[in-house]
């Protein structure tokens, strides 16, 4: 009966897919270009002072030294770790390696994502430490894998450590911060992937729309009317 006065049962066209429409956008590459550009500029600069640091402290400090920077709260001690962070796990130094270059790699593919702020600042903090140590992992005695990290910094009563240890804990903190949050790597919230929900009274409205047999009945009501006299 619809057919009949010009309606359509179906539309021809279909309503394009949101997603499809997007897919096919090049604008959310160019809306991570700066993040990115970000990423790098705090990895590069962290990783700079890393390494800048650990070569004067070889040239400058003796391993018996005791060189007081700020008091006694923060002194200068050189100390050659062939362990993790904080001079901890010495024994494993290959498999750290192995770790270090995986962790490198991961954070390099999520950072294809990246389109916020904070997390291009730790993800970028968290590549700097990371390729930090291994640098010295990979390039100091005794070899490649098993290379000695260099530490200097030392506070009271706390294993002595350096500014890649400094980055990878920062690091830490601020991807921890934007989990909390609810902020994700693209910069979209967790509340904006959750479904919506849907009053039940718009469903029953819709369904009892698109009812054939509810068009029926009024078709033939009207179709009534209009033979009584």
């Amino acid at each position: 009966m619809q057919a009949a006065r010009g309606t359509p049962l179906t539309s021809a066209d279909p309503p394009t897919s949101t997603d499809e429409a997007d897919s096919t956008d090049p604008r959310p590459s160019r809306r991570r270009a700066p993040y990115l550009v970000l990423l790098a500029l705090v990895a590069s600069t962290a990783y700079a002072l890393d390494v800048a640091t650990k070569i004067l402290a070889v040239e400058r400090l003796e391993p018996s030294s005791n060189v007081e920077l700020v008091g006694p709260w923060l002194t200068l001690t050189l100390v050659r770790n062939p362990g993790a962070a904080f001079s901890t796990g010495t024994e494993f130094t290959a498999v750290l390696s192995v770790i270090a270059i995986t962790a490198a790699l991961v954070v390099l593919w999520v950072a294809r994502r990246v389109a916020s702020r904070w997390w291009a600042v730790g993800l970028g903090l968290l590549l700097a430490g990371v390729l930090g140590n291994l640098t010295d992992r990979m390039l100091r005695a005794p070899g490649p894998f098993h290379g000695e990290v260099i530490d200097f910094l030392r506070l009271p009563n706390w294993p002595v450590f350096n500014i890649a240890d400094i980055c990878i804990n920062v690091a830490a903190g601020v991807i921890i911060l934007q989990a909390f949050r609810g902020v994700r790597v693209d910069g979209t919230r967790e509340a904006d992937h959750a479904p919506s929900e849907k009053d039940p009274a718009d469903d029953t409205a819709d369904d009892t729309a698109g009812d054939p047999a509810a068009d029926t009945a009024g078709d033939t009501a009207g179709d009534t009317g209009e033979r009584t006299p």
